[in-house]
């Protein structure tokens, strides 16, 4: 393997990363924001308020995306696989 194949699969495993990472972290830092807001404008600094919602988004995430994020892992590495034979 030279230096260009390992950089070849680093670069497809960072992209692989951000493709899974990607739903769940967006979705969480947008409910963040938004009772973020809230809480500024309400005057209410509970941490709970914040923690359950994003658990809340995270789960159903997962569930949703779930098959996608596996299949997508699942190919990247087949690929990795398929370059060691």
């Amino acid at each position: 393997m030279t230096n260009g194949e390992a950089i070849d699969i680093m670069r497809s495993a960072i992209i692989v990363v951000m493709k899974i990472g990607g739903p769940i972290l967006l979705l969480s830092m947008a409910i963040g924001v938004f009772i973020s807001i809230i809480q500024a404008a309400t005057q209410i600094h509970e941490q709970t308020i914040t923690f359950v919602p994003k658990v809340i988004i995270i789960v159903i995430v997962c569930l949703v995306f779930g098959p996608w994020m596996l299949e997508t892992l699942q190919d990247f590495m087949y690929e990795v696989f398929n370059l060691m034979i």
